[in-house]
């Protein structure tokens, strides 16, 4: 048995298709939900999205928004969402850097602009983990940086 998924955020679709469950980065923790579940709403974190259709595991990243969920579909509309596979291991590494670089710099705490830069640094820290946790061609190892598999294509 299996149970409909899409997986939508702000600027593009990230996954339509039938899944045996799918396990998402709630405000309050993580969720898994299976075919037939009670029907729900709830709001997403800073986290992975795990689908799983037959035995075979797909991880997005995912930055705020919401889950519906009724017995036969879930529909996750996200704020900010990526595919795992599709993330840019170097951009992620110069955001990263770059929030590190603009926190040092302590604007206040309690502004906005504050607020924006440790949102930055949360999302490529995340996005930096999954590719470490859910790209099955690497196995990273802390003495050496992670390198994007499209640069090492044309290597």
């Amino acid at each position: 048995m299996s149970i409909r998924c899409e997986i939508v955020s702000r600027d593009k679709s990230l996954f339509e298709g039938d899944v045996d469950i799918v396990i998402v980065p709630g405000s309050d923790g993580e969720m898994g939900i299976l075919p037939g579940h009670a029907p729900l709403m709830a709001t997403l974190g800073y986290g992975i999205l795990r689908i799983r259709v037959k035995g075979e595991e797909q991880a997005f990243t995912i930055a705020g928004g919401v889950v519906e969920v009724r017995p036969d579909i879930v529909t996750v509309l996200a704020e900010v969402g990526e595919d795992v596979e599709e993330i840019d291991i170097q951009r992620a590494e110069a955001a990263k850097a770059r929030a590190e670089e603009l926190l040092k710099r302590a604007p206040p705490p309690d502004t906005d602009e504050y607020l924006s830069i440790q949102a930055a640094l949360r999302r490529s820290k995340i996005r930096l983990d999954a590719v470490r946790r859910f790209r099955p061609t690497r196995r990273h190892r802390p003495d050496k940086p992670i390198k994007d598999k499209d640069k090492e294509k044309e290597e």
